[in-house]
């Protein structure tokens, strides 16, 4: 199996969103369900002038990520789907689900770490990132890799993506890669925080 991966380059990304809206556009939701979400992190604080008062900022930072799903190796929603709806590709690892099996029980929404099925109410169903399977069927590619202005994302062989990038995959605000071993590498902001840092804060994740 070539296992297909992302490559997610934060230090490109602005913010700009124009992922999260090419592939709203393709999956045709609505407001609420978004299979791709740019996640700000920011942080930092204030020093202040003991004889002035002035306030000047310290240490200030800001980043972008870029997520959908990581197509994992030992994908949760997977392992929960009680109806066989979400499945792994043999062929290219990708992980998908089959509408007509889905039963909107929820069961992947709650366990999955990265948020990455969504429940689409006018449906009753659940859908995530399939990689645009469709449009690379077509020999296109997937929406949100093919609209950034950055060209911060990009899809291929995870193995080739790692030998090019390296195999960094675990950055704030994102969780710990080892619970599905996700097939993505972090090309890290250089502002980008550890798992371990804690001054930092997300923002935007709801909006």
């Amino acid at each position: 199996m070539a296992q297909k991966g992302f490559l997610i380059n934060s230090a490109e990304c602005t913010g700009c969103k124009a992922c999260e809206l090419a592939c709203k556009d393709v999956h045709s939701f609505e407001i609420g369900p978004r299979a791709r979400i740019v996640r700000e992190v920011c942080g930092g604080g204030w020093t202040v002038d003991e004889k002035t008062g002035a306030c000047t900022p310290a240490q200030v930072f800001s980043y972008s990520v870029s997520y959908s799903c990581g197509h994992c190796e030992n994908p949760a929603c997977v392992e929960v789907c009680p109806t066989g709806a979400h499945h792994k590709d043999e062929e290219t690892g990708i992980v998908s689900i089959t509408a007509d099996d889905c039963i909107g029980c929820q069961s992947c929404v709650k366990a999955c770490p990265y948020g990455a099925p969504q429940f689409v109410e006018a449906k009753t169903i659940t859908e995530k990132c399939d990689m645009c399977a469709e449009l690379q069927a077509h020999g296109e590619e997937p929406a949100c890799v093919a609209i950034c202005p950055q060209r911060a994302l990009k899809i291929g062989d995870i193995d080739e993506l790692r030998a090019e990038y390296g195999d960094v995959r675990d950055i704030q605000p994102l969780p710990d890669s080892a619970q599905t071993e996700p097939n993505v590498v972090i090309v890290a902001h250089r502002n980008g925080r550890a798992a371990a840092d804690d001054d930092w804060r997300m923002l935007s994740l709801e909006q």
